[in-house]
């Protein structure tokens, strides 16, 4: 059973092009799949693999300027959930487009998972989901507030536009692994926002060390692998993936109108032309004929 981890870290890479060689070439000789972001601000990924091979990377990041310290997040999969490894370089490892948001400077307040839920109840707080909107779609802490962003680079001018709401408030925000938090609440702190608070590890550790019984998460965590969904205890999720949108589709949608496996579901029917749709269907018809042939 293929062990996942996901990482991330902010640290000055003041040449990321020579990390990626020598990292690249080590997740290559491991088994290990998955993909590495690379920017002069850090790292960011999630990777998959054997228990040794996964160890192996661990231990070579950690060797990085920078990530001695390093911490991820751990989790099984029933089947290997990436195809290929991937290192790429970015101008950002997680892109909000704000060139003065530096998370290794300042960023806000963390909070353990046990602490959470106290916090997030407080009336004087209100908690802010910073994923995209299909992400949302299928989990969130209940009463959390729903940008309904598309990418995390709409993240400011959302805030700009609704910041009057928060006034007085303190403010608690959240994201799949607490890379996006880490430059969201950055971000409020150099707009004079005081009090902001983040998730220590995000919703894959809270859902890691929290007791379903206690818990006040209400759906499933979206994930960006093969797996797409992953509930309490970070067990694999109940939803399937789109193949031309990228949106989580659950069972019952997969068997209703609008959905065709691999070409569309119904979120995206009219998102694509015909000669889009012909070239989704081929590449189905390719996908379905190399099981067959295992």
């Amino acid at each position: 059973m293929p062990v996942v981890a996901a990482l991330y870290k902010f640290t000055p890479f003041p040449d990321p092009a020579a990390v990626k060689q020598a990292l690249a070439r080590v997740c290559c000789g491991t088994g290990v799949k998955g993909t590495l972001l690379l920017a002069r601000e850090g790292i960011n990924g999630t990777i998959a693999g054997p228990r040794d091979g996964i160890d192996t990377v661990l231990a070579h990041i950690r060797t990085l300027p920078g990530c001695a310290d390093l911490e991820w997040k751990e989790s099984a999969a029933a089947e290997m959930p990436f195809r290929r490894m991937k290192v790429r370089l970015k101008r950002e490892i997680v892109a909000m487009h704000q060139p003065d948001v530096d998370p290794a400077a300042a960023v806000g307040r963390y909070v353990e998972p046990a602490d959470w839920n106290a916090l997030i109840r407080a009336p004087d707080v209100v908690v802010i989901d910073t994923r995209n909107d299909y992400e949302v779609a299928i989990g969130s802490f209940a009463g959390a507030v729903d940008p309904k962003t598309k990418c995390f680079g709409e993240f400011p001018a959302w805030w700009q536009a609704n910041r009057h709401r928060f006034e007085g408030r303190r403010i608690a925000m959240f994201c799949t692994g607490g890379i996006r938090c880490e430059k969201s609440t950055s971000y409020l702190i150099g707009q004079g926002v005081e009090d902001v608070y983040h998730l220590k590890g995000g919703i894959l550790k809270y859902l890691e060390d929290m007791p379903e019984s206690e818990s006040l998460w209400d759906g499933e965590c979206y994930v960006f692998d093969g797996r797409v969904s992953v509930g309490h205890g970070l067990e694999e999720g109940s939803y399937g993936q789109c193949h031309a949108c990228g949106r989580p589709v659950s069972d019952e949608a997969r068997t209703g109108p609008g959905y065709e496996e691999g070409v569309q579901c119904a979120a995206c029917a009219g998102e694509f032309d015909e000669s889009d749709r012909a070239r989704f269907r081929e590449r189905q018809r390719q996908i379905t004929l190399a099981k067959s042939r295992r």
